[in-house]
């Protein structure tokens, strides 16, 4: 199967599959959306929508947060991982969200960057899920699958996101980042498929006896 074939086939299957795509991440506002991603790094959805709810009921907004003190926060998010990192990157963004952005949450890459704890995926996450704009945040699901599907080399993270924006529609990344996190999560799993098990692996890569060697983000 040549490649567009592919990139047509999996669009398909992914619509066929998942035609919703719920945001994973429990959220009330922007700023909880921020806060629940920056805590989901190396940390499982499941776990940050089982933490927030006890912190969102303390601080909501960036104004109230940034009145909490670092152990007050840590106290809460310590399950998630990477707690006194965490912690602190959300007191103080909250601070600056508060001097600098009216206590609200920047709709730019670069302003959401700039924020201690905020790096490229994180942004995008926020920039998609949140705001709307295209963006095609890569995850480790989508690291995986994108080399088991033969659409990147798995160079990194950035070579992944590149690959993905110039054979995917502009209008369907913030929908298709989303299925394809899904698929791996149920279907190409990181120990479940190795390349030769799941639907799309079998049907892209039919001649494909050996498992796929994929490269870690």
């Amino acid at each position: 199967m040549k490649k567009n074939d592919r990139v047509q086939f999996i669009q398909d299957c992914l619509d066929k599959e998942y035609p919703t795509t719920p945001i994973p991440l429990t959220h009330g506002n922007m700023f909880e959306l921020l806060v629940s991603v920056l805590l989901s790094a190396q940390c499982t959805d499941e776990r940050v929508n089982q933490v927030t709810p006890s912190l969102f009921s303390l601080a909501n907004n960036p104004k109230k947060m940034s009145q909490l003190s670092k152990d007050d926060i840590y106290k809460i998010i310590k399950p998630c991982g990477l707690g006194p990192q965490k912690s602190k990157a959300i007191l103080n963004l909250s601070k600056i969200l508060v001097k600098d952005y009216q206590s609200s949450v920047p709709e730019s890459f670069e302003a959401l960057e700039s924020l201690p704890g905020v790096g490229h995926k994180t942004a995008s996450v926020v920039m998609s899920q949140g705001f709307g704009h295209p963006a095609f945040p890569v995850d480790t699901h989508i690291h995986r699958l994108a080399q088991r599907w033969g659409l990147t080399n798995g160079r990194s993270v950035t070579q992944t996101e590149k690959d993905l924006k110039r054979l995917f529609p502009i209008d369907s990344w913030n929908k298709l980042h989303l299925q394809i996190i899904f698929y791996g999560r149920q279907y190409c799993t990181a120990r479940g498929c190795n390349g030769t098990k799941c639907y799309i692996c079998r049907t892209c890569y039919p001649k494909r006896k050996n498992p796929k060697k994929t490269k870690k983000s």
